[in-house]
Parts: structure tokens; C-alpha cells; sequence
């Protein structure tokens, strides 16, 4: 089977063409070599892919008929990937909300000249 639909039909990526783009911008590798999408998979391999910021490892433990309900995925695949890359994305989301809250938009007057100020309090310090 080839590697866009199994990932696709295991429920990585929500439609074909996304598991193909991936694997042309060469985000997918198997048994660490970087593949393009009809490079064929069988159990036994190792899938690496970056999607999200994450880095998923995947384990090929058999090849379903098509898109597989998400009860049954664990039949077909073995998630490897370690918790270090999921605490990652938190510690990326935490990041991004520390500057500015979602949905309040770009930075207004009032904000550039408190900001200004301070970074000018620190600078005479």
C-alpha cells in the first residue's frame, strides 16, 4: 500500500492530496529515508512525519482495505511517538499566548508606547 493512502486511511491526515503534499515537501520518512507518496509500506516499517510541529513516529503492524474507523486504527498502526514532543507543542502554545491573547488583533498606539516605555525603563537600568 502506499505510504499517503496508509497514512490517510489510518487517520493521520484528514484527506488524500494532504498525505501526498506532505510527502512531496518531504515531511514523511520510512525506516529514516525520505519518501515520495507512492512509495509502497509494509508491516514491520517505521513512519516518521511532522505535522503540527510534532514529530509522530508510527510502526506499521498491518495494511487496512481503506479508511478505517478511528476504534479500530490501533489494529493497523503503534504510536511511538515520545511525550516529549507533545509537552513541546504545549510549551510552543503557552509561548504564543504569553504575548498577546488570540483575537484582540494587532497591537494598537496605546500598546507600542507602553511597550516602548518599558523597554526604556529597562534600558536606563
Amino acid at each position: 500500500m502506499r505510504v499517503d493512502k496508509y497514512l490517510w486511511s489510518v487517520r493521520y491526515y484528514k484527506t488524500r492530496s494532504k498525505a501526498t503534499d506532505a510527502a512531496k515537501k518531504g515531511r514523511i520518512r520510512v525506516n529514516d529515508s525520505i519518501v515520495k507518496p507512492a512509495r509502497d509500506v509494509y508491516p514491520g516499517d517505521i513512519i516518521q512525519l511532522r505535522k503540527d510541529q510534532i514529530e509522530y513516529k508510527v510502526e506499521v503492524l498491518d495494511l487496512p482495505d481503506g479508511r478505517v474507523g478511528n476504534k479500530i486504527v490501533s489494529l493497523y498502526r503503534l504510536d511511538r511517538t515520545p511525550q516529549e514532543n507533545f509537552d513541546a507543542k504545549k510549551l510552543i502554545a503557552l509561548n504564543q499566548d504569553y504575548y498577546r491573547i488570540k483575537g484582540e488583533g494587532r497591537p494598537t498606539k496605546k500598546d507600542r508606547r507602553d511597550l516602548t516605555n518599558v523597554l526604556n525603563q529597562e534600558e536606563e537600568e
